[in-house]
């Protein structure tokens, strides 16, 4: 399977959407988008846009920042992603406005924001400086943009562990689907994917911070409900996927404490300006 065809995987349907809303939000997006907002010194009235935005966390989170005086959209490619966010958003004020659209056109005005995030996206797009540049595009001089993506799978031991035992009992496509959410790119390479698109200022933060399950079994479960990763585990048989959480366990174990598993996790934080 080529590195395309893994990332168009990742386009969850309605019930992974709405696993990944329940389970991996409060777990991971959420603190990630506190941090992002306040990395960008987000201020009332400002025009926010969100690209690959999910279920929609940041937007939603940088909605009551900006106040009604201000302007959100949240752009993704995945109609299930934004379903869930229509619906989890549908009390906030100012309204968000969800876009199904595609990064490398993405269809607003040159300098029509202040601000443009991207949480956990940019690993996930199959022409990466093209994304950039159109992120720069669409903000105004002065504009700012916040990003987050995963630092290289062997900063986050958990992902490792499952990767390899994913590799080994459901196969290699399946341990392949594991690793593609985290970029391969150094501090360097990052750096200067983001300066070739003509962005400035740009700052390069580590976020390390604890990833918790209430067990292994867990772990598997959650992150196999939130990905396409779902039914290729649901078609092992019994046995097997037991054989899968035993082994997941043994690599784990010095991991797990008296309320679960805990393991580190490292993401680079990027801000920048147009």
């Amino acid at each position: 399977m080529s590195e395309r065809e893994r990332l168009d995987q990742w386009q969850l349907d309605t019930s992974s959407a709405e696993a990944y809303e329940r389970y991996l939000v409060p777990l991971f997006f959420a603190p990630g988008a506190q941090y992002l907002i306040e990395l960008s010194a987000l201020a009332a009235g400002e025009r926010i846009l969100d690209v690959a935005c999910g279920t929609g966390i940041v937007a939603r989170s940088a909605a009551a920042r900006v106040g009604v005086k201000g302007k959100v959209v949240g752009l993704d490619l995945n109609e299930g992603m934004l379903e869930v966010a229509r619906t989890a958003s549908s009390k906030i004020q100012p309204e968000i406005e969800w876009r199904r659209a595609d990064v490398r056109a993405i269809p607003m005005p040159e300098g029509a924001f202040d601000v443009v995030f991207c949480q956990q996206g940019l690993q996930f797009f199959p022409e990466r400086s093209t994304a950039l540049l159109e992120m720069r595009r669409v903000l105004a001089p002065e504009g700012r943009l916040a990003l987050s993506v995963m630092r290289p799978i062997e900063r986050n031991p958990g992902y490792v562990a499952l990767a390899e035992a994913l590799d080994k009992h459901v196969g290699p496509s399946a341990g392949a689907m594991m690793r593609s959410p985290f970029i391969s790119l150094t501090t360097g390479g990052l750096r200067d994917l983001i300066a070739g698109a003509g962005f400035r200022d740009i700052r390069i933060l580590f976020g390390v911070g604890p990833t918790r399950f209430p067990s292994v079994a867990e772990l598997l479960r959650r992150e196999a409900a939130s990905s396409p990763l779902a039914a290729p585990i649901a078609a092992l048989n019994a046995g097997v996927r037991d054989a899968l959480v035993r082994d997941l366990e043994g690599a784990l174990r010095e991991y797990t404490d008296d309320e679960g598993v805990v393991f580190p996790t490292e993401v680079y934080f990027v801000t920048a300006r147009r």
